[in-house]
């Protein structure tokens, strides 16, 4: 029998977790080959990779974001291969399983639930005696019904042989994220995600932990995303966790999901004083400030000690953190998911990730949903089009906050800008992203894509638009963040150079012969005329930048000359900043 196993990843440096805990389960008994794909990959060159395997039997890992492209590979490889035996299994098709039963045909079974036994007894019985009616946990066909079997005991999870050392996966280590788990389950009962299904927290045990961890480490594995629903719920097990990969890190980034209100002030001292900076990510699901809206949905939050958490740990300097909000949760109407933004955005997030209620099958939040009138997408990834309170209309308005949030805060490109922007231009940082993200669309901007440039050029006009109180200040601001976005100098500006080509050419020339004038640190570059031309950048700042960066002063009584040299052989390093100050009158402005 040659078993197949497959999935198609929202990304290519995604990994399947679920495959290799199959595989590891089973290979002791079958063959087992890993065939991974991603949703972008075209139909005809999955199904043609796969029928080159030539499976008996073909399984399939099956999420939200990938479950209608696999309903178009498996159509097309029965077609190919009718004989072929196909079984699904993974979170999207464990509930409402007779549905999905129905609605493919082409597939045989269905593992519904945790995999490795359910898989593994499948196996057996269609290798024997295919009496399937023992295998607890599997839906199959019998005839024209559909039987759904008994779910089978959770597993002791120290029984499931590691999944982490196929020597297959070690060349690709460095160049994908590798998804790590030390517990399954989650304590908390939050109506919205299938976490709150499964009762009870079971954890693997540490030392096997570490053991896996090290050889990952070893092997050249460079991000380790732990997919732990609440990793910080035991505080014990998650400081020795902590405490392991401090001493043992060298250099590879290590992802948490935490709950940012119960974590213990004793633990974020022990990180604030002993985390490597970089080496660390936490991502916090804060979903909204509205109690009202957390009481309905289970969820238990303080978010007083949320943000003290979220402050203490950003104060460190150490850690960055992706908070996530959820629009369209009940009882939060435009007003109210306007003021979770805002409170959520104060924080100072390196990362703020704004999602879209979804109703996912097995959820209670898709059980209530005609007690809040919601409607949704029929199919994945089932997201809500609208409820009593949220129309349609203002979800499409917080899409486009969405959409400019993205661009101009989680991939910082802008970050002085946008700063400036929200605390002296606009009434808050929703109205901020919110007023932008129409522009932009009225424009007709998220029909087309952009380049660095465009982005740049695309605030300014918003900006000129719209009018605002200092656009001599914003535009050296935007200035000092398009220098900051670049590893060598850029061949495209997107505003006027303040010194004309005469004057430009001259100031070069004199920086060539005199480099002393601004600094030793620039005499020291040893750059010619030639290299001026190459390497330099010289544009003015109708502010003092030396106070702006170290003191968050904005004085208008000098003028810098900003001198931006970017060296050809520095590979990744940011520019240097070489300064010359001109006196102007003005008053100065504390940020």
């Amino acid at each position: 029998m040659n078993v197949v196993l497959s999935t198609l990843n929202a990304k290519y440096i995604h990994t399947s977790l679920a495959l290799r805990y199959l595989k590891s389960f089973c290979e002791k008994d079958f063959p087992i080959d890993i065939a991974e794909y991603t949703i972008k990959d075209p139909v005809m060159n999955i199904v043609g990779d796969l029928y080159n395997r030539k499976p008996t039997v073909l399984g399939f890992s099956c999420y939200i974001w990938n479950i209608e492209e696999t309903i178009q590979v498996i159509s097309m490889i029965k077609k190919i291969m009718p004989e072929l035996i196909i079984l699904l299994g993974g979170p999207e098709v464990s509930y409402d399983t007779e549905y999905w039963m129905k609605r493919i045909p082409e597939i045989d079974f269905i593992v519904m639930g945790e995999g490795e036994e359910t898989f593994h007894h499948l196996l057996q019985e269609i290798e024997g005696t295919r009496k399937y009616h023992f295998v607890y946990g599997v839906a199959y066909r019998k005839g024209e019904e559909i039987i759904l079997n008994p779910g089978r005991p959770k597993l002791n999870l120290n029984d499931i042989p590691t999944p982490y050392r196929f020597a297959e996966d070690v060349p690709h280590l460095a160049n994908r994220v590798v998804y790590f788990e030390t517990s399954r389950g989650c304590p908390f009962s939050c109506q919205f995600c299938l976490s709150s299904i499964e009762v009870g927290v079971r954890y693997f045990d540490m030392e096997r932990t570490k053991s896996e961890i090290l050889y990952l480490i070893a092997s050249g594995a460079k991000l380790i995303k732990f997919v732990d629903r609440t990793f910080n719920i035991k505080r014990e097990y998650a400081m020795e966790v902590f405490e392991f990969l401090i001493a043992n890190h060298q250099g590879c980034v290590f992802q948490f999901e935490i709950t940012a209100d119960i974590m213990r002030p004793e633990v974020l001292d022990y990180l604030s004083e002993n985390a490597p900076p970089g080496v660390f990510r936490f991502e916090i699901g804060v979903q909204s400030t509205n109690d009202k809206t957390n009481e309905l949905v289970q969820r238990r939050q303080n978010f007083s000690k949320l943000s003290r958490t979220v402050e203490k740990i950003k104060s460190s300097g150490k850690i960055a953190q992706h908070l996530d909000l959820i629009a369209g949760l009940p009882e939060e109407n435009y007003d109210s998911f306007r003021k979770t933004f805002n409170d959520v955005f104060a924080l100072g997030p390196e990362e703020l990730q704004l999602g879209f209620l979804k109703m996912l099958r097995g959820t209670g939040m898709r059980n209530d949903a005609d007690k809040y009138g919601y409607i949704y997408m029929d199919h994945a990834p089932y997201e809500i089009l609208g409820n009593d309170i949220l129309p349609f209309s203002d979800l499409i308005k917080i899409k486009r906050v969405e959409d400019v949030l993205e661009k101009y805060w989680n991939a910082h490109r802008m970050d002085h800008t946008v700063k400036y922007l929200i605390k002296y231009e606009f009434a808050s940082p929703f109205d901020f992203f919110q007023q932008f993200g129409d522009y932009w669309e009225e424009r007709g901007w998220q029909k087309i894509g952009h380049q660095l440039e465009d982005l740049f050029s695309r605030l300014q006009q918003f900006l000129e638009h719209r009018g605002t109180g200092e656009k001599s200040l914003i535009e050296g601001l935007m200035k000092l963040d398009y220098f900051l976005n670049h590893k060598y100098k850029p061949r495209k500006i997107w505003w006027e150079f303040t010194l004309e080509k005469k004057q430009l050419n001259s100031y070069m020339k004199r920086l060539a012969d005199y480099p002393q004038e601004i600094s030793l640190a620039f005499a020291e570059l040893q750059l010619n005329e030639k290299d001026m031309h190459k390497h330099v950048l010289v544009e003015e700042l109708p502010f003092h930048l030396e106070s702006y960066l170290s003191e968050g002063v904005i004085d208008y009584n000098q003028i810098t000359r900003l001198i931006v040299y970017f060296n050809p052989e520095a590979g990744l390093m940011k520019p240097q900043f070489y300064l010359q100050t001109l006196q102007q009158e003005k008053e100065a402005l504390f940020l």
